[in-house]
């Protein structure tokens, strides 16, 4: 059988939460995905085998996660089929270093408050870590919250984005009931 390889980076920082306590992390995730992961804390070179394509993916999905700051329990809902995480840089958005501290400080908001209502209004994750924003959740409400830290990104005021969200909120209930009654 073919082994398929994939080999990523994640900060060394975040290595000891991708291992876990005496490896207890890494080796959950090795299991459940039926992968083998090896980990190069010199570089923070992070190597993973597997004989299944899906499983690979989904292990580098994971770790990619962590390495974002995720914890690996809101990782791991990425084994679900119907869960999808997202990233993006924030240096699309931001001119110099100075705004980019600005456009975090509007996505993370006062106390986090910005966050919590997005992560509310579309049960998704979000972990801003570095010069990225991460967005874990059902792959139709991960799409929304893109666009409502996207907007907020461009200058949209808080309280549009936040109407805009309860707006797909009840768009999402009222499909899932028609869904339902059909």
């Amino acid at each position: 059988m073919d082994q398929f390889s994939y080999e990523l980076k994640i900060p060394k920082e975040r290595l000891a939460v991708l291992i876990g306590s005496s490896g207890r992390t890494k080796r959950e995730l090795e299991k459940s995905t039926k992968t083998t992961i090896r980990v190069d804390s010199k570089e923070g070179d992070i190597f993973i085998y597997s004989e299944d394509g899906l499983h690979l993916y989904t292990a580098a999905e994971i770790v990619k996660a962590i390495g974002r700051g995720f914890n690996p329990n809101i990782a791991k809902l990425l084994l679900k089929s119907d869960y999808a995480a997202e990233q993006f840089d924030m240096g699309e958005f931001a001119k110099t270093r100075k705004h980019a501290i600005r456009l975090k400080g509007r996505v993370i908001g006062e106390e986090g408050k910005a966050r919590r209502i997005i992560e509310e209004l579309t049960e998704c994750h979000v972990s801003v870590y570095g010069k990225t924003i991460s967005i874990i959740g059902e792959a139709e409400k991960v799409a929304i919250a893109r666009r409502a830290i996207e907007s907020l990104l461009n200058g949209s005021p808080h309280s549009t984005v936040y109407k805009w969200l309860e707006k797909q909120r009840r768009n999402i209930k009222k499909k899932r009931i028609m869904e339902e009654l059909s």
